[in-house]
């Protein structure tokens, strides 16, 4: 270059790596800030999932429970109407009578599948009960304390929660008068056991509590929760608890350090007996109209987690796009560089021949490094797909290692006991497992081994084959069946071979992939000859290719895949890979049900000759 040129770009180096810096820092900034609103974004997302979850969960447990009680909400008073009980308010101290309503009650409780049901005079005096055969039964127990005895005298029913003060279980009491004509002779009382929706509870793997109208727990995923109030109970509310014995001699305390609101969208941070403070999400749902409430203590970690993976994919992917677009941009400014030497060239091409070469090959140069430069995102693609099936292939490798310890010990046993057939059965046990362990290794080196870039006739079987080893700890993981249809010997296609197995082991995983929670997925391969070419079809039977994603899947960053499962780059490099020697690859859904991918490749020494059909 031609000495006028010199001064100027000494001079303007330092400011470009200044300029180059401040770029840097402020694409870093960019990354960083788009991270953190994908961050809030995905993290709100997750927990307005989560609320609707849980207000599921709560609507169904609240139903559940709402139809237990509407179901045996007129039991009492159908059971009032039988004269046997009227007889024995009437006649309290005839044996027979008591004898009669004993059994009556007797009956309708294994009948109504209810815990118990007994009779109570006008003064709270228990007469009769299905539990008179048992030592601990309510016959002349006085439950005029309690409040749904009150509530059945004066309204007609009582309803009322609470722990049984003879035998210390607990239950919920129905209560409805005895009349004869428009006198009220007495009270039949039933109990139901709320066991089955206790047991409910606590296979909801969540921490769930049913309230009262006061804020007690009393039934809960947790036993040790129970009896325990979501904030401290004023002094009225303790008295009344203690005059109605409602949950016995228990006393109720606290459920945390601090009250818990049964409002709010946002997690709370709580410590649970035996628990540090963590946060938890609370939600909340009534249940019939005794002002009871559903709690749910939800755990916001694992949405915390997800959004947090999910934003940094973002970010890693914002970086990536902004190195591309600085990489085109600077290409692009070498381009006008490039144009504005050619020019000045171009005026003194007699006296700088010499500078016009050195440009030619710094040009050649600059290519060749982009042919490096697609390489290596080859390579890499091929390291990140051993990297995704490294713990499968750690489990292949590590079967036959400890079948070699077991088979050689036992050899140095039997060899010490003179047992020389057998001996030799366990050698030729351990030859055949360091023959196999050698094929997979021969296998990963051969499929991480960076090959040139020189096109050759490539076995259609040994790539398939091959391809088959690696994606073998994948399927066994599904418990999948891969069907391979007859291929005729000696099919071969120009390309390279380690190449065409990472294409083929990336379709080969993502039918994989598609088929993941099905009872009996099956993978097919086949192979159709074309003029000049042969197309390898893989076809999976998931749910097919959704229409918006089939016009993208080709696209760099773009993936059907939950979020932190991929970056969606490798459909993208296979289609490099496969243009790169003339051929092509797509995509469509089969009208049966799954996806077809379909590889095609130039055949070696193929003709014109008519496809298959």
């Amino acid at each position: 270059m031609s000495r006028n040129f010199i001064p100027r770009a000494v001079v303007s180096a330092s400011e470009r790596r200044r300029r180059g810096l401040l770029l840097l820092g402020a694409a870093t900034a960019c990354c960083l800030l788009l991270g953190w609103q994908a961050y809030r974004a995905f993290y709100a997302g997750y927990l307005a999932n989560e609320r609707q979850l849980s207000a599921q969960r709560l609507d169904a447990f609240a139903l559940s429970l709402e139809a237990t009680f509407s179901r045996h909400e007129s039991l009492p008073g159908l059971l009032a109407l039988d004269p046997t009980l009227a007889a024995l308010l009437r006649q309290p101290a005839d044996a027979q009578r008591v004898a009669a309503a004993n059994t009556y009650l007797e009956a309708a409780q294994q009948g109504a599948a209810v815990a118990a049901a007994f009779l109570i005079d006008p003064d709270g005096r228990t007469l009769a009960a299905s539990n008179w055969r048992l030592p601990y039964s309510f016959v002349g127990h006085n439950y005029a304390f309690r409040p749904y005895f009150r509530d059945a005298l004066q309204h007609g029913l009582g309803r009322f929660y609470g722990v049984g003060v003879t035998t210390g279980e607990p239950g919920y009491f129905l209560a409805a008068p005895v009349r004869e004509a428009d006198q009220v002779l007495g009270v039949i009382v039933l109990k139901v056991g709320l066991e089955a929706m206790e047991q409910a509870l606590a296979g909801a793997g969540e921490t769930l509590l049913l309230t009262d109208a006061d804020g007690v727990v009393f039934l809960s995923s947790e036993r040790r929760l129970r009896y325990r109030a979501l904030a401290p109970l004023p002094a009225a509310v303790t008295a009344r608890l203690a005059e109605t014995r409602q949950y016995g001699s228990q006393p109720i305390t606290p459920l945390a350090g601090k009250a818990i609101p049964t409002t709010g969208n946002e997690p709370l941070a709580i410590a649970l007996p035996g628990e540090i403070s963590r946060d938890r999400l609370i939600h909340t749902r009534p249940v019939g109209n005794h002002g009871w409430q559903l709690v749910q203590l939800g755990d916001p970690s694992e949405a915390r987690a997800a959004a947090l993976g999910a934003a940094s994919a973002v970010a890693f992917a914002a970086a990536f796009i902004l190195g591309l677009a600085a990489h085109f941009r600077h290409r692009a400014r070498r381009r006008e560089e490039l144009r504005h030497v050619y020019g000045e060239l171009e005026k003194r091409i007699a006296e700088r021949t010499a500078d016009l070469t050195e440009q030619i090959a710094a040009l050649e140069s600059t290519k060749a490094i982009l042919r490096e430069t697609r390489d290596a995102a080859v390579q890499a693609g091929k390291l990140a797909v051993l990297g995704q099936m490294s713990a499968g292939i750690s489990h292949e490798l590590n079967q036959p290692l400890a079948a070699l310890q077991t088979f050689a010990d036992n050899a140095v046993a039997l060899l010490e006991r003179g047992r020389h057939d057998e001996v030799a059965e366990n050698l030729q046990m351990i030859s055949s497992l360091v023959e196999r362990t050698g094929r997979i290794v021969r296998q990963l080196k051969s499929f991480a081994r960076k090959e040139a870039p020189t096109p050759h006739p490539v076995s259609v079987a040994s790539a398939i084959e091959h391809a088959l080893i690696l994606v073998e700890p994948r399927r066994r993981e599904i418990a999948a069946r891969i069907e391979v249809a007859p291929l005729p010997p000696g099919l071969q296609v120009i390309a390279e071979a380690g190449r065409v197995e990472q294409v083929l082991v990336n379709l080969l995983r993502n039918g994989l992939d598609a088929m993941t929670g099905q009872s009996q997925p099956i993978l097919e391969i086949s192979i159709h000859r074309e003029p000049r070419r042969l197309a390898i079809k893989i076809r999976d039977h998931g749910p097919g290719l959704p229409e918006e994603a089939r016009h993208h899947l080709f696209e760099p960053f773009f993936t059907t895949k939950p979020a932190g499962e991929g970056l969606g780059l490798g459909l993208a490099i296979s289609l490099t890979i496969v243009e790169s020697y003339g051929g092509t690859l797509s995509a469509r859904n089969a009208p049966d049900g799954g996806a077809v991918f379909v590889l095609t490749l130039p055949a070696a020494g193929e003709t014109d000759a008519p496809p298959d059909a």
